[in-house]
């Protein structure tokens, strides 16, 4: 019972953040159908949804209950996607991206593999684990009342930028991101690699 209630205040303070982050925006919360398995894996994940407004012209689909699944004394993850437009894919690739968290601790640098475009047409079929840089420190830092949690960006990437960060490494793929000015919610982006 305590472990449900600590888990509880955490999804609280995660949205209260996110809603204080984005004020002026419009917010939704939502328990997502995560299916069986992935509710027994992350068993208290919510999708917070949040409109474009005056801090950002894209969506943004927040998690807030990953927190709990891999707290370590009190400090732990909750990952953000941005994109074009609204729509329940988004929702889906960040309940994977929580399911796929619980059993394989993910971080700042790591990766994953989604087995298709993040959106038809696209050639981005990976998620990248990066700092917030469309939104910040200020939306990544998020005090909790039993700890803090780290809000990250699952970036859609393409193989070919998973293959050059491989061999060149993380920071080199950030600078070929910011040479070319890429627009992380541009579906169609060109491969930078």
């Amino acid at each position: 019972m305590f472990e449900s209630g600590r888990n509880q205040r955490a999804i609280a303070g995660v949205e209260a953040h996110v809603r204080d982050f984005f004020t002026g925006h419009m917010i939704t919360v939502s328990d997502y159908d995560l299916g069986p398995e992935r509710r027994e894996a992350v068993p208290d994940l919510r999708i917070i949804t949040v409109s474009p407004g005056p801090r950002a012209d894209s969506w943004a689909y927040i998690t807030a209950g990953c927190w709990s699944t891999v707290e370590t004394a009190g400090h732990g993850l909750e990952f953000v996607l941005t994109a074009p437009v609204r729509d329940e894919r988004f929702a889906e690739l960040l309940a994977m991206t929580a399911s796929y968290h619980a059993d394989h601790p993910l971080d700042v640098e790591h990766s994953l593999p989604i087995g298709e475009p993040w959106l038809p047409g696209s050639h981005c079929d990976h998620l990248l684990i990066s700092l917030p840089y469309l939104h910040g420190p200020d939306l990544e830092h998020c005090p909790l009342p039993d700890g803090h949690a780290r809000i990250l960006w699952a970036l859609p990437v393409t193989a070919a930028e998973m293959t050059y960060r491989r061999e060149h490494g993380h920071e080199a793929l950030e600078q070929l991101f910011d040479e070319h000015g890429i627009v992380p919610t541009d579906p169609r982006r060109p491969s930078v690699a």
